[in-house]
């Protein structure tokens, strides 16, 4: 297309879409190609002015809520946009009161000093360019055009927050602040200015107890979000940590937002199921399709769950087949493609709420299947308790991340009890009955070796 043709496609596109109902919107929904175009034909003030439009950029997650709330808490993904969304929260109500006085604080000075004030996403970067920040190092403060003052603090050193009196406070990754609890309560005790003290905590999750505290507190609004919400994030780095760390406790953390807890007196804990999380797979020698029929197309999911034995005489989970609101039929196909695709040398089925009609079922879908029916005479729990032993001593190894099926394992609880999601363990369940069979089982054979 020649360059007169484009310009014409361009002039049609501005004809056709209303630019000034969603800027942002049409901009990020443009390709690079015509955003350049749009955006490097604007002037100098009228870059200015689309980059002040705060309005404009943010996406849902950076806006306050407008109930009455007194701790507005972003925990969010990295690149989400909380800085900027501190950052813009300050100045605006600097800009509009000059007597406020605000309390900045970080882990560290150097923290504050680097992210919330100098940083990309920093006060000085956000001002207006009619407005004058004014930071001054050595008196710990920034001046903004209106009078308002913030002063910064550090978590380090929590008592200098003992004493000083402020309207509002920006709390910035509070996950990783050392003496957390001493510093927000000190922090707390000090916000009494004005009619209607308020804080705004941006941070990345983590499992401190002052976090799990704040969480679903009176007076708390919490806002969640991902790394990749943020359109103006590269897609090159949002696509590479996502290939990295998709389904992983640090991507789910560092990247989607979640708080993940260790359930107390869990068999399995987060970190051991990081740490038996292996990139690469020896030869598979033998493998077995776990099975946990649901009782009812309506009820549970059916858990279906592939572990192969290796070379090296581990086992290593492979896949998680399972599928939710399915019929009979359904999930019985599904367990039959799971063997196919695997080779798998058995199928092993709980039959505690079908008899034969399970075998039946799985029969149907494929008259060769090789199934082995199992009941269950202990709970869940208990019969977990050998399985989770077989990882602590490194014997079980995870081919991938497998989010669905390690929140269930890490809800299961010593002794019996199961507090991970959903209403029963479906997926762990399969799993256990999958290696019970490969690495506890009577029924064990020599293993022989398979082209994969």
């Amino acid at each position: 297309m020649s360059a007169k043709s484009r310009k014409g496609t361009h002039r049609q596109k501005w004809r056709e879409t209303d630019i000034t109902a969603d800027p942002a919107g049409f901009l990020c929904g443009l390709s690079g190609t015509d955003r350049d175009y749009i955006l490097n034909r604007l002037s100098e003030p009228q870059r200015r002015e689309m980059n002040e439009r705060w309005d404009i950029w943010a996406h849902e997650g950076q806006y306050p809520d407008d109930g009455d709330w007194r701790v507005w808490m972003i925990m969010a993904g990295r690149g989400f946009g909380k800085t900027r969304a501190g950052s813009e929260w300050v100045s605006r109500l600097a800009r509009a009161d000059g007597n406020l006085r605000f309390a900045l604080i970080g882990a560290t000075i150097d923290d504050v000093r680097k992210v919330m004030i100098e940083g990309e996403s920093g006060l000085i970067k956000v001002k207006r360019a009619t407005e004058n920040v004014d930071w001054n190092a050595t008196r710990g403060e920034v001046r903004f055009s209106s009078g308002a003052v913030a002063h910064i603090y550090s978590a380090e050193s929590y008592e200098k927050l003992r004493g000083p009196e402020h309207h509002h406070a920006w709390c910035d990754e509070l996950a990783k602040w050392n003496n957390a609890e001493a510093c927000w309560n000190n922090m707390m005790l000090g916000l009494r200015l004005g009619e209607k003290p308020r804080v705004l905590v941006t941070t990345t999750p983590k499992t401190i107890s002052l976090l799990r505290k704040l969480v679903g507190q009176k007076g708390v609004v919490l806002r969640g979000g991902k790394t990749a919400q943020n359109l103006n994030l590269p897609e090159d780095f949002v696509d590479n940590v996502r290939a990295a760390y998709a389904g992983t406790r640090w991507g789910r953390q560092e990247l989607d937002g979640e708080l993940i807890e260790d359930v107390a007196g869990a068999l399995w804990s987060r970190d051991l199921l990081e740490r038996q999380r292996v990139a690469l797979v020896p030869q598979i020698v033998r493998v077995v399709i776990g099975v946990d029929p649901p009782v009812s197309e309506h009820g549970d999911q059916c858990g279906i769950v592939a572990v192969g034995v290796g070379t090296d005489k581990k086992a290593y989970v492979l896949a998680d087949h399972s599928v939710g609101g399915a019929s009979p039929e359904t999930w019985a196909r599904a367990v039959a493609a799971a063997a196919e695709m695997w080779q798998a040398d058995r199928v092993v089925a709980e039959d505690n709420q079908g008899g034969n009609m399970v075998e039946s079922v799985l029969r149907a879908a494929d008259v060769f299947m090789p199934v082995k029916r199992v009941h269950a005479s202990r709970g869940k729990s208990a019969r977990a308790e050998p399985v989770a032993a077989l990882y602590e001593t490194g014997r079980v190894c995870h081919a991938q991340p497998f989010p669905a099926l390690e929140d269930q394992m890490c809800g299961l609880i010593v002794g019996g009890g199961y507090e991970g999601p959903g209403r029963s363990p479906d997926r762990a369940d399969a799993l256990v009955w999958a290696l019970t069979e490969l690495m506890l089982g009577k029924t064990a054979r020599e293993p022989r070796v398979r082209v994969m």
